[in-house]
């Protein structure tokens, strides 16, 4: 039988939240077993880069990312997040360590393809060192990811955070049971966008599909569900996606399985 391990995505938003992020870390260092932490944290690379004369260029609510924008990522994913991060932990006796993709070359992505639209530097994870990340769980530290790749060539790239959580979890379902967590500002999947309590608790792809044609999932939850589904195709056990409380043992969540 496979030991489980479970792979935690959280926010921007989140990490923003003082009060929020002390919370969910405390719900965090109680979950017993091996786990990995993932985070993004456009909102502050925006910030940052305003700060010094940058200007963010969004598309469909996608970042596309120059050099100077590459920059800015790296300093704020790899660097101020990321450490604030490890030392939150470090100060809940939980022994972790900070990485992106090129540590290790854990995380070898492409450059996207330009079509349409030109993203510049962003990648899309092809392949993950498993044997690299087995080495950190073995002793008894916690993984924390950047939501940054880098290409066989060397080059950093943005890299949206759920593909990363998504890549890692399948590719450790190989030795693991791995469980996915998405933490976001909602509860769940929600039957009624207005309604923060209309949660969904458990999806599989038959309600799903039915909930598709009847309407009631749409827009920005369809690829993210789409991306949620194909992983546990691809060996992922369960997906939870909540709030900033999904962690707590009576949380209001909605949970995707096969």
């Amino acid at each position: 039988m496979k030991q489980l391990l479970k792979i935690i995505k959280i926010g921007g938003k989140l990490i923003e939240n003082e009060a929020l992020l002390n919370s969910f870390m405390d719900d965090f260092v109680q979950l017993e077993g091996p786990k990995i932490l993932v985070h993004g944290g456009g909102n502050k690379a925006t910030e940052v880069a305003g700060k010094l004369g940058f200007k963010t260029k969004m598309i469909d609510g996608r970042r596309i990312t120059d050099k100077n924008s590459m920059e800015v990522i790296t300093m704020v994913y790899g660097g101020l997040l990321n450490k604030s991060i490890v030392a939150k932990l470090q100060a809940k006796k939980q022994n972790a360590i900070g990485l992106c993709g090129a540590d290790g070359q854990v995380l070898i992505s492409r450059r996207r393809e330009v079509k349409e639209i030109n993203y510049g530097f962003v990648g899309d994870v092809e392949s993950v060192n498993t044997e690299f990340i087995d080495s950190i769980l073995e002793q008894n530290m916690i993984p924390v990811f950047s939501a940054i790749s880098c290409t066989k060539e060397g080059i950093l790239l943005n890299t949206n955070g759920d593909s990363v959580a998504s890549e890692i979890a399948i590719a450790m379902s190989r030795d693991y049971e791995t469980q996915l967590f998405f933490c976001s500002e909602k509860k769940g999947v929600l039957t009624d966008i207005e309604d923060e309590n209309s949660v969904i608790p458990e999806l599989n792809s038959d309600n799903y599909n039915k909930l598709v044609q009847s309407k009631i999932i749409t827009d920005g939850m369809l690829p993210k569900l789409h991306n949620c589904f194909e992983a546990i195709e691809r060996g992922v056990s369960a997906i939870v996606l909540g709030d900033a409380k999904l962690l707590k043992k009576n949380s209001i969540h909605t949970k995707i399985v096969k």
